[in-house]
């Protein structure tokens, strides 16, 4: 593909706005079609943005030949249906996180693409950004030693009220799906999956996670993580990585950072930067240009979002629901 990647947009929410506005700004990328459930929302967001072709059905958009790749930007209850459509009908997918509702969902989604032999990848963009991967190379170089703890958060004040979606359990709403996949795929990208899971939240009468804390657990590393997420508290979102021979400390915003500092015994603290997001740019531009990356080098999945990852965050996030009481409608073919 030696053309600018064409894309298609999926919903027409405040996410797909952001990331429409980060697109625009990639040289080898256009969107060329936009759809959402009703026409004129999709005609609304086409002018906002100049795109060519508003659908007022997902199956339209799926079926337009001069799409190559659909960002799925639904709320998580619709990101198996979207996402499923588009790839039996050719399509690559790109799929807002997390990833889906639970396990299963994932699962059929990661075997569907399998099977086809299209480009899936879930929208882990704190993966593709540079100061992360930055990171992860020290650590995977013994900068900090051996890992020992992690501690990361995610919370916001709110207030949402009952007749928001992140209080409706049929939407996938609570904090976790929503906030806490970040500090669970950041102790996933150090350590992997983990063995032990424990877990403690608040509900709403909905039945909704508010604040929820989450201790995981690693026996043969030696390593646990305890990461928080919250949509009734403004908290810290700072990330702090601690191993054998140092430690790594991220500033408020640690899943979009652009910076981070290292400490280690006998040195001066060492601040490492990398490429900034761009002004006015909330910094998925990266991810969209691992997307573009692997399908002109006829990837069908990315190395630094791999869906055996995606798959085993999905397992993490079943498991502290289950701690935590958390049930949502289509777990019930589970």
């Amino acid at each position: 593909m030696s053309r600018a990647v064409r894309w298609g947009v999926l919903a027409t929410g405040g996410i797909a706005a952001t990331f429409t506005e980060d697109l625009r700004s990639m040289p080898d990328a256009e969107v060329v079609a936009v759809a959402s459930r009703t026409d004129a929302a999709a005609k609304a967001f086409a002018q906002r943005f100049g795109i060519p072709r508003a659908y007022g059905s997902w199956a339209d958009l799926a079926a337009d030949d001069e799409v190559d790749v659909v960002y799925v930007a639904t709320p998580h209850s619709a990101h198996r249906e979207a996402a499923a459509l588009c790839l039996e009908a050719g399509k690559h997918v790109l799929c807002e996180k997390a990833f889906t509702l639970n396990a299963r969902e994932a699962d059929e989604l990661v075997k569907l693409a399998r099977d086809r032999g299209l480009f899936l990848m879930e929208a882990m963009w704190m993966y593709c950004n540079p100061v992360i991967r930055r990171m992860t190379e020290l650590v995977r170089d013994g900068a900090i030693g051996d890992i020992r703890t992690v501690q990361a958060d995610f919370g916001l004040a709110g207030p949402f009220g009952p007749e928001h979606r992140l209080r409706n359990p049929a939407l996938g709403g609570g904090a976790l799906l929503d906030l806490g996949v970040y500090p669970v795929s950041f102790a996933h990208l150090l350590l992997g999956e983990p063995d032990r899971v424990q877990a403690d939240a608040l509900l709403s009468p909905e039945g909704a996670d508010l604040n929820t804390a989450m201790l995981l657990g690693w026996s043969e590393a030696g390593a646990s993580a305890l990461l928080n997420c919250s949509i009734v508290a403004d908290t810290p979102l700072t990330a702090s990585i601690t191993g054998t021979k140092g430690r790594i400390d991220f500033p408020r915003g640690f899943f979009f950072p652009e910076r981070f500092v290292l400490h280690r015994e006998g040195h001066e603290p060492e601040e490492f930067t990398a490429q900034a997001a761009g002004e006015g740019l909330r910094g998925m531009q990266f991810e969209q240009a691992e997307v573009a990356r692997a399908l002109r080098a006829g990837e069908t999945e990315s190395p630094l979002v791999p869906l055996d990852g995606s798959l085993a965050v999905m397992r993490t996030l079943d498991a502290v629901r289950d701690r935590i009481g958390v049930r949502y409608p289509a777990d019930g073919l589970v």
